[in-house]
């Protein structure tokens, strides 16, 4: 399945979340591709949008992430390397990961900035309407549920425009509802399937979710 831009997926999604509409929801967007996404749903929803911006952990010579970090110093590491190999690369690795962790937290903190904060009270007790642009790998999840981990709330939606096999797996496994319009059993890239991949920077994305409230569709 192929959208337009994200903007197109996110109205599509829209469409299957009026139940919402007066819920006490809020959207958190995966990512800045999440966030064009997230923000169609956020304005028919009357929801606020967030975006939980994350950095992985990459290794010399490894072909994939070790780890993943989020805001408030949380660490996931990834759960598609066995419980022994992470053990390994900690032990063979341990002053380089460290380092890694710490620059990572350095270059969220950046790019968050003041308007990025999520503050936990916008999450507790609320539905939480999970929003990602195309989820190829359950280690996505993974990492949005170590974050959400500590605070209590009251929902789980998982919403996306397409989704491997792998990942719906995960999905069901840990939301209470979940929205795809696509499944394959393979992915490209989250790219492929867009016509428009434009993203704004970070500054264009801190914009977008602060003029959410004042895009919400009137009846």
């Amino acid at each position: 399945m192929y959208f337009k831009n994200r903007a197109d997926a996110g109205r599509q999604l829209a469409q299957r979340l009026h139940a919402y509409r007066t819920k006490n929801c809020v959207v958190l967007a995966m990512g800045p591709g999440a966030v064009l996404v997230g923000a169609h749903i956020a304005n028919e929803l009357h929801a606020d949008l967030f975006m939980l911006l994350t950095e992985k952990i990459m290794l010399p010579g490894e072909p994939v992430a070790l780890a993943a970090v989020s805001p408030g110093e949380s660490v996931t590491y990834n759960t598609n390397l066995s419980s022994g190999e992470i053990e390994e690369l900690k032990a063979e690795f341990y002053n380089v990961i460290e380092s890694e962790r710490f620059a990572k937290m350095q270059k969220l903190h950046a790019l968050l900035g003041p308007d990025g904060d999520i503050p936990p009270d916008m999450l507790r007790r609320r539905t939480v309407i999970l929003v990602s642009d195309g989820l190829s790998d359950p280690f996505e999840l993974d990492i949005a549920a170590d974050y959400l981990k500590p605070i209590k709330i009251e929902r789980l939606v998982i919403v996306t425009p397409f989704a491997s096999v792998n990942a719906v797996d995960s999905m069901h496994l840990r939301a209470d509802e979940i929205q795809c319009l696509s499944v394959s059993d393979t992915l490209y890239e989250t790219d492929h399937y867009y016509d428009d991949n434009t993203v704004p920077d970070i500054d264009g994305v801190h914009k977008i979710m602060r003029n959410t409230p004042l895009n919400w569709h009137l009846d």
